[in-house]
């Protein structure tokens, strides 16, 4: 992990929008406006007058109410600093997979496009994405420098890379977190320094607040989390039964779904859902609650005061549950991808560049519009003040968080504590690995519709695991599942052989 941490640390240092997008190869000549709100060191502006508009797509909470007032701020500032104009489409949380599978599946008029370790394996080798391996180093090196090497590593996949990691909470933490006081009211102590390691002591507590409140006080949305298995390195399979634990030396390619921790989490879960602690529609309700007196969040512990109590209205604490872990499949929790159809991948890797490095771009997409959302608090730029909660931008899927400016209401630099989380992340012991799925496609896609058919009731607890595990590994198995584990254990064996 040494390589790893010296890049962390190295990293750490360190109009209206036009209707034609380059998808289509369209441009268009503009005279930008003077983008005096920005850093005063702006780099001149793009060498002809040519404006290529890219299109990017990402998931968030819907297109802004304000768009239009944003648009009128960034693209300015994109064409003076690289001759781009930005045209967003956000679709909401609901609709996103949807979207996501249209747009993929009929190479849609889009040039970035925002994705994650769900899909990215599988999208790259149906040839929907660019392979950046080259360009990423010669059209945006302070973009590449600016991610660690062993980051832009875990985003190859037959050692290439088609995505751009957002560099942020690259590690994955898990935390649980709390209303503060509702669980206060419990007499629980979620302050003990080791944190959780068996989720069924929460049971009582949450037991105690469901029958105060009358409601479930776990509630959750049909997705159900997929924390339960965040210690089993998926290999970008996107196949959540199957993977590695990511500190097992021996590298066994298993079930997840059978082995004893993840099983104990699933019955804990069942038990929550019979007791009421968890909401009743678990396994269709489409959207997560706006309010939850618990939840399990990936994060840090900063960020119960910063975002998710401020998202519930209330004052949130957290408690950290398990393994700060790096894989591949937590880099990949947030990547964008140029389209292999982009008619200007230099264009769209320039803008990628800028929104990882330039602050002032960065705390536009982050925070909204300025003097609307947000201000600086003065001129030296250090503090952002929020005037409202109303951006529906999700700034995870944007950028860098290390350049995002910080907010004045809270006397803390919540970042500091990520840079942190990522350096003493454990590794998992596949690291750098990605399956080739080549010869295990069909299989694949067969046994990610099955799994996908249980998640929704699994995962939410909704089903008896004792009962619904072997009947969704039998079909798993009916469709190739061992085929697939024997094809990722040869492959897994080579990698470790050659480390």
């Amino acid at each position: 992990m040494k390589k790893l941490n010296k890049a962390v640390a190295l990293g750490m240092a360190g109009t209206m929008a036009l209707s034609l997008t380059a998808c289509g190869g369209g441009s268009s000549t503009s005279t930008s406006a003077s983008a005096s709100t920005g850093d005063s060191t702006a780099s001149a502006a793009a060498s002809s007058d040519e404006v290529v508009t890219l299109k990017w797509v990402a998931v968030g909470s819907g297109m802004p109410s304000n768009y239009d007032a944003w648009l009128a701020q960034i693209n300015p500032y994109l064409e003076e600093k690289i001759g781009v104009n930005i045209d967003m489409e956000i679709v909401s949380w609901g609709d996103w997979e949807t979207r996501r599978n249209v747009i993929v599946n009929t190479s849609g008029d889009y040039d970035i496009l925002f994705t994650n370790v769900n899909t990215y394996n599988n999208d790259v080798n149906t040839g929907a994405f660019l392979d950046i391996t080259d360009m990423v180093k010669d059209v945006a090196p302070e973009l590449y420098a600016s991610v660690p090497e062993d980051y832009w590593k875990a985003c190859e996949v037959g050692g290439k890379i088609y995505g751009v990691p957002t560099y942020k909470d690259s590690s994955q933490s898990e935390y649980v977190v709390w209303d503060k006081a509702k669980v206060d009211a419990t007499g629980y102590d979620y302050t003990k320094e080791l944190g959780i390691t068996d989720l069924s002591e929460l049971t009582d507590p949450l037991k105690s607040i469901k029958d105060a409140d009358g409601e479930a006080s776990f509630p959750l949305p049909k997705t159900g989390g997929g924390y339960q298995y965040y210690m089993y390195d998926q290999m970008g399979a996107g196949l959540y039964p199957m993977g590695v634990r990511y500190d097992d030396k021996d590298a066994k390619v298993v079930a997840v779904v059978e082995q004893d921790d993840v099983k104990q989490i699933l019955k804990t879960f069942h038990e929550w859902y019979n007791e009421g602690i968890i909401n009743s529609d678990a396994a269709t309700r489409p959207e997560d609650a706006k309010y939850k007196a618990c939840s399990i969040a990936q994060g840090w512990s900063g960020a119960a005061t910063t975002t998710w109590g401020p998202q519930c209205g209330v004052e949130a604490v957290a408690q950290k549950w398990g393994p700060t872990i790096v894989s591949n499949e937590t880099v990949r929790g947030s990547l964008n991808c140029i389209s292999a159809n982009c008619a200007h991948p230099d264009k769209a890797l320039e803008f990628l560049q800028l929104i990882n490095t330039d602050t002032y771009c960065r705390d536009l997409f982050f925070y909204g519009v300025q003097g609307d959302n947000w201000d600086y608090t003065d001129d030296s730029k250090t503090k952002v003040h929020k005037n409202n909660a109303d951006w529906s931008m999700a700034g995870y899927t944007q950028g860098s968080f290390f350049t995002v400016t910080p907010t004045d209401d809270f006397d803390f630099n919540q970042y500091d504590e990520v840079k942190e989380l990522n350096e003493k992340a454990e590794p998992s012991v596949l690291l750098g690995f990605s399956l080739d799925t080549t010869n295990i496609a069909d299989q694949l896609a067969n046994c990610i519709q099955i799994a996908e058919r249980y998640k929704g009731e699994l995962m939410t607890g909704t089903a008896d695991p004792e009962v619904m595990v072997p009947q969704m590994m039998e079909e798993l198995r009916g469709a190739g599942f061992d085929e697939i584990v024997a094809e990722a254990q040869a492959q897994v064996d080579a990698f470790m052989a050659a480390q």
